[in-house]
């Protein structure tokens, strides 16, 4: 049973205290992205919006009509960057995949201008309708869309993953997102409401954390959707990384699985391992 006692959250939810050594991995993901986007073609800081954070980078395909994986940073809705996260590009770049990295707004946002995780949704939707009318002239197919993301960035490919895009625009496909992979993803948010070192940036209500947690939405009629968590992550993103099978049964969510001797961060440095099981895994999805 989930318990709300703030220290206890603070245990289970707050990663950087729960891996000291956080601060090497963050500062290696920018130096080799950095060294990633000298190296590789690219087009950044493109707008999918005219909103704040409203932009995206674009690691083009080397052919036409490739995949696209289009990657959400995690940071809890409030920290991080996608120039922090190009070097997931290489690897499948190197498979002749078209990468998407998109930026939203942060958490809490400014007095002028709340932001809140249904308006980082929202500019998540409008990423994804940029990369499908737009992927074609970066060599990607829209058709083999995938959506993977890590954290809070696994809460996001949940949702999109269970989008209405036809309510979004009309001329948009039922499955504009072909497949999703949810790594260390949030799914049910209501224990974030009351953890200490998170619920003042996030603001969330009784109603906001029931709307936004997919595990309480129904399954979507897309498929197949993959849930990872690292083996040495709290019980509580084990437990939230099996909840979304629970909710979504096993039709949906094919891949429930907990990968031994990964940390919430080793975890997405495995996603750029060509050798790991779990880029193994994303690479599936987009062949599927």
């Amino acid at each position: 049973m989930v318990s709300y006692d703030p220290a206890w959250l603070d245990r289970m939810y707050n990663n950087r205290a729960r891996v000291p050594g956080h601060p090497a991995y963050l500062e290696r993901w920018a130096a080799d992205s950095a060294a990633l986007r000298a190296s590789l073609p690219c087009s950044l800081d493109l707008r999918y919006g005219d909103g704040p954070g409203e932009t995206l980078d674009v690691f083009p395909a080397p052919v036409a009509d490739a995949p696209v994986l289009v990657f959400i940073h995690g940071g809890y809705w409030r920290s991080l960057d996608k120039s922090d996260h190009s070097f997931i590009a290489r690897a499948f770049n190197d498979r002749g995949v078209c990468v998407v990295v998109p930026n939203y707004a942060l958490c809490p946002g400014t007095p002028a201008q709340p932001i809140g995780i249904a308006d980082i949704a929202l500019q998540m939707v409008r990423a994804l309708e940029w990369t499908w009318r737009t992927v074609v002239a970066h060599g990607g197919d829209p058709s083999r869309i995938t959506v993977a993301g890590h954290s809070a960035g696994g809460h996001l490919s949940a949702m999109l993953l269970g989008c209405d895009w036809k309510a979004v625009a009309p001329d948009l496909p039922a499955q504009l997102v072909r497949n999703a992979l949810s790594i260390s993803g949030l799914h049910d948010l209501r224990p974030l409401q009351h953890a200490p070192f998170i619920k003042d940036a996030i603001r969330l209500t009784d109603a906001d954390a029931l709307r936004l947690s997919p595990a309480f939405w129904p399954a979507p009629k897309r498929a197949p959707f993959y849930a990872v968590a690292g083996g040495d992550e709290s019980e509580e993103f084990i437990r939230q990384n099996t909840l979304i099978r629970e909710a979504w049964g096993p039709k949906v969510v094919s891949v429930c699985e907990v990968l031994p001797g990964l940390d919430h961060f080793g975890v997405v440095d495995a996603l750029a391992d060509p050798g790991h099981r779990l880029h193994s895994l994303a690479v599936q999805l987009l062949e599927a």
